[in-house]
Parts: structure tokens; C-alpha cells; sequence
């Protein structure tokens, strides 16, 4: 930046936000005492602010954050009374003086930063009139006391700090009904002073509400009728979804997985809101059949219900779902045949259906094809029967992009007033297929070899261990990474990986003869690393705030990853 800029006296509003500049702010004294606007965010300066900023006295909004400023950045900000707005997210700062200096502050940002003595400000010597609070990852361990009686906050950012205890009555105050966010995540709070725990907000507001990664117990905090996003995972919340979950018609995202919550699910969680995007409520105790009430203008892209009790068979509403991308409904004790019929779901990327009691033939499509946007399916852990359904296999096109240039992200991004957030961002170049651990029979179909189109690959996984099949195991380039435990438990297999050879007649003939640079769809465990690794590239979690979702693939394919390692050393164990 050119040190002539100093030389702008009358200058009032300063705006070098989000640019690529480096070195030193060209900072002088006195030279910038008419400006009221000052926005410098993620510009890569670096340096120690002088003293003399707080010579700007007519300063009304103030951005350092997103920078590498060093020193006492606040030194002599106590200086400028006219601040309605501050954002600085690096620095150590002791606020309870500047709090009683500030009495027109609307915005306070400070999220990133070492924070001390902040807990003795009071309520009554601070700004009344502040809006936004961001106090985001600063070592906090209790709730400041200058909260208390902040009516007029609309957001308010507390989550990754160390706050201990229980949730105070102040903050759960009528009075708050302006308030549009509270982020409380990743803290170590137990529980509320207040019981029923009804949570503050304006009905007429879009509310959001991110209680999750704490240490809460009892029942389900109550939220105003305009929530938009109800989160509370990772917890130790018990008892049942309660009736009031049906008035919330606006309600975006349900969030509740790895807690111990129980009972059956409202018969309305299927219809209640037209909004609903997102249904996760993955790892609690929920039993009884799932509602049969999705409607078809459901707006659902996302539903986890897996490792829970349902029992009875998949809901025939789902099939109204046409917007869904991701069902997981592993490990739970669901009985019923292969829900061929969520093949006409045109979004469908996912289905996990794993360590339930489905059971019977996977019929093949009688005409057109099925589950065409198909990229991971698991189906292990059950009772199929009969040949594994070669033309199924050549209806799932997803699986054959034959170059970069179709690759794209699956995402479901959701809008909250302005809000922009993203659930689930999964790499069209994921492809997995387990079918281990059935009663499947028969050859190993060719068809698979047509799904080798893939020239990148973060996910190639392919098991079909532990069931009755026979026949020499396709060969070419798509099986060659293959190891033993893609097929153990198949004692009619034979050719490479395995040791036993195929006899004369019985060879496999599915040579892949494709040229160029393209890389097999299925390889084995080896590549678990990578998958880790590019999954992770490719998952966007979180709103701006900081909101957090529950990564519902990431803990498949690590739960897939312990199973194959634990299935490997029994039979390791067998075989000595």
C-alpha cells in the first residue's frame, strides 16, 4: 500500500477489505483524525498498531480482523467514544475498560482472540445498545456478566470457548426477543438454571440455535415458534422428541444425533414443516416404526437415522421425497425387501442401509433404470439372497464419469436470512459399493468392469466379503489394486487376488482393455488414507457463524475402515 495515502486528511471512509496486500499499514499521526470508517479485513497487514489510533476520535466503525497486527492493539482504543462497530480477531485484550468507554456499540467482534478480565464488566456500565456479539474461540470460562440484560442482541457467538456449568437465567429471558442466533457449541455447559427451558427469540424472526458439542442433560430446551435451525448434537439430552416439534412450520434443519434421546418419533416429522432440509437424528435410542407422512412437497435432502432401534420397513412417503440426496438408515433393526422403488429418486447419491434384517433377491429393473445418480451404496450387514444384480450395476451412470470436466460437488446449501450454510459437500468423485457380509450367490457379474470410467478417484471401494459366491473374479485394471478381504468368506471365488486359482474353462474373460490414464473404481483397504483425506477436502460444514453439522459420511467410511480392519484380523486369527 503507498505511504501517500497518509496524505488524505479529509478522508472519512477508508474500505481496503478482502485484498491481497502485504507489508505495513502506512499509519501516521493525526493523519487520519477525520475518518469515521475504517475497514481493513483480511488484507495480510502485518505490524504493530501504534498508539496513536486512538487519535482518531471521530471513528465509528473500526475492522482490523483477518490480519497479522501485533502488539497492544487496543492500547488506546479506550480513546474512541464514538464506536458503534469493532471487529479485531487477533490480540490479547483486557475489555472491561473499553466497555465502559464504548457507549454506542452496536457491534462487538472479537472471536480469536485471548480475552482476560472480561467477566467483570457489568450490564450497567456498558453499552446497551449492542446487536452482535462475537466472542468466538477466546478462552472464555464463564458467561461475561456484561450479557445480562443486553436486550436489544440479535446474535450472539460464544461457541469453542471453555464456559463450564449451567446455562444462566438471564440468558434464556423474555426480554431477549430480538434475538435471531445463539451459538453456545463446543463449550462444556451441563445444563439450565431454568426448567422448562424455554429458549428466547422473536416468533415473527428466522432463529437459529447451536447448543451442540457440550455436556447437556435433560430433556429438549423448547425454541420459539420461528426457528429455523434446531441443533443439539453431541450431548447427553434423554427423553422424547416432544409434541411442540410439530408447530415449528419453518424449521430447516433438526439436529439431534449422538445423544440419548428415546422413544417413538411424532407421527408429523415427516410434514410439519415445508421447509425441512435436513433431518439427522443418527446415534440416540429412538424406536418403533418410522412416520409414514413425507409429503410430496418435501424439501428434504438429507435424512440420518441410523444406529438407533426403528424397526417395520422404510417408509413408502420417502419415495415423495424427490429432492433427496442422502438416507442413511444403518444399523437398526429394520425388516424389509430392497426398496427398489427409491430408485425414481432423481437426486439420490447416497444409500446406507447397512446391519438391519433386509432380506430377499434385489430384483433387476424390469425397464429403464434405476438409482441412476447412485455414487455409495451399503447394503452389508444384512440377509440378501440371490446373484447380485449385474444390470442394476450398468444403470448406476454416476459411477462412469469418464473425465474431469463432469466432475462436480454434491452440496445442500440452505439460506437463513441472509445466512448461508452448507451440510453435506460430497466429491462427485466418491464411488463405493459393500454388499459384504450377505447370502449372496452366483458369479461376480462383468457389468462391473463398466463402471471404469473414473480417471479420479478419492473413493474406490468395492466388497462383496462373506457370502456364497462362485466363479473366477473379474480381472483387469479396475481389480488389480483388489487385496483378500474384498472377497474372503467366498470359498466358490477364484483368481487373482486370492491364492486359488481358477481351473481350466473357469477363467474370468472381463479383461479391461481401456486405454490412457483412467484408474480402476474399486481399489482396496490401502486407499482408506486417501479417501480420508479427500473427503475432508471436500467437506464444507458450518454457517458463518460457526455452526456445526454432524458429517454423516465421514463416520461411515470410518465405521467401514474399523469393520474391515476387525473382520482382517479374525480372519488373520482363523487362518493361524
Amino acid at each position: 500500500l503507498p505511504t501517500s495515502i497518509r496524505n488524505l486528511f479529509s478522508l472519512e471512509k477508508l474500505d481496503l477489505s478482502f485484498n491481497k496486500f502485504s507489508g505495513e499499514f502506512p499509519w501516521s499521526t493525526g493523519n487520519f483524525s477525520s475518518l469515521k470508517l475504517l475497514d481493513l479485513r483480511s488484507c495480510s497487514f502485518w505490524g504493530k498498531v501504534p498508539h496513536s489510533i486512538g487519535n482518531f476520535t471521530r471513528l465509528q466503525f473500526l475492522y482490523l480482523g483477518l490480519n497479522n497486527f501485533s502488539g497492544d492493539i487496543l492500547g488506546s482504543i479506550g480513546n474512541l467514544r464514538s464506536l458503534e462497530v469493532i471487529h479485531i480477531a487477533n490480540g490479547t485484550i483486557e475489555l472491561d475498560v473499553l466497555l465502559t468507554c464504548w457507549k454506542n456499540l452496536e457491534v462487538l467482534g472479537l472471536s480469536l482472540n485471548r480475552l482476560s478480565v472480561l467477566t467483570k464488566a457489568t450490564s450497567n456500565t456498558t453499552s446497551q445498545k449492542i446487536q452482535y456479539i462475537g466472542l468466538r474461540s477466546c478462552n472464555l470460562t464463564k458467561f461475561p456478566n456484561f450479557l445480562e440484560n443486553q436486550s436489544h442482541l440479535v446474535v450472539l457467538d460464544l461457541s469453542d470457548n471453555k464456559i463450564q456449568g449451567k446455562v444462566p437465567k438471564w440468558l434464556l429471558d423474555p426480554n431477549m426477543h430480538n434475538l435471531n442466533a445463539l451459538n453456545l457449541s463446543h463449550n462444556l455447559l451441563t445444563g439450565f438454571d431454568q426448567h422448562p427451558v424455554l429458549l428466547p427469540g422473536n416468533i415473527g424472526d428466522l432463529v437459529t440455535f447451536d447448543l451442540s458439542s457440550n455436556n447437556l442433560q435433560g430433556p429438549l430446551p423448547v425454541p420459539p415458534l420461528g426457528t429455523v435451525n434446531y441443533l443439539a448434537s453431541n450431548n447427553s439430552l434423554t427423553g422424547e422428541i416432544p409434541s411442540w416439534i410439530c408447530n415449528l412450520n419453518i424449521l430447516e434443519s433438526l439436529v439431534l444425533s449422538h445423544n440419548n434421546l428415546s422413544g417413538l418419533l411424532p407421527q408429523c416429522l415427516g410434514n410439519f414443516s415445508d421447509e425441512l432440509s435436513v433431518l439427522d437424528l443418527q446415534r440416540n435410542n429412538f424406536f418403533g416404526t418410522i412416520p409414514n407422512t413425507f409429503i410430496k412437497e418435501s424439501r428434504l435432502g438429507v435424512i440420518d437415522l441410523s444406529h438407533n432401534l426403528f424397526q417395520g420397513r422404510i417408509p413408502r412417503s420417502l419415495i415423495n421425497c424427490s429432492k433427496l440426496e442422502f438416507l442413511s438408515l444403518g444399523n437398526n433393526q429394520i425388516s424389509d425387501t430392497f426398496p427398489s422403488w427409491l430408485g425414481t429418486l432423481p437426486k439420490l447419491n447416497v444409500l446406507i442401509l447397512r446391519s438391519n434384517i433386509f432380506y430377499g433377491v434385489i430384483e433387476e429393473p424390469r425397464t429403464g433404470c434405476g438409482f441412476s445418480k447412485l455414487r455409495i451404496i451399503d447394503l452389508s450387514n444384512n440377509r440378501f439372497t440371490g446373484k447380485l444384480p449385474s444390470k442394476s450395476f450398468l444403470c448406476w451412470n454416476a459411477m462412469k464419469i469418464v473425465n474431469t470436466s463432469e466432475l462436480r460437488y454434491l452440496q445442500d446449501v440452505l439460506s437463513s436470512k441472509g445466512r448461508m450454510m452448507t451440510y453435506k459437500k460430497i466429491p462427485d468423485i466418491l464411488a463405493g459399493i459393500i454388499l459384504s457380509n450377505n447370502r449372496f450367490v452366483g458369479a461376480i457379474p462383468a457389468s462391473i468392469a463398466n463402471l471404469k470410467g473414473l480417471q479420479l478417484t478419492f473413493l474406490e471401494f468395492f466388497n462383496v466379503s462373506d457370502n456364497y459366491l462362485t466363479g473366477p473374479i473379474p480381472q483387469g485394471k479396475q481389480f488389480a489394486t483388489f487385496d483378500n478381504t474384498s472377497f474372503d468368506g467366498n470359498s466358490g471365488l477364484c483368481g487373482k487376488p486370492l491364492s486359488k486359482g481358477c481351473e481350466s474353462g473357469e477363467a474370468a474373460t472381463n479383461e479391461d482393455h481401456t486405454e490412457g490414464s483412467e484408474e480402476s473404481l474399486f481399489s482396496g483397504a490401502s486407499d482408506w488414507k486417501i479417501i480420508l483425506t479427500g473427503y475432508a477436502g471436500g467437506l464444507v460444514a458450518g454457517l458463518v457463524l460457526g455452526f456445526n453439522f454432524s458429517t454423516g459420511i465421514i463416520g461411515w467410511i470410518l465405521e467401514k475402515l474399523g469393520t474391515q480392519r476387525k473382520a482382517t484380523r479374525r480372519r488373520r486369527r482363523r487362518r493361524d
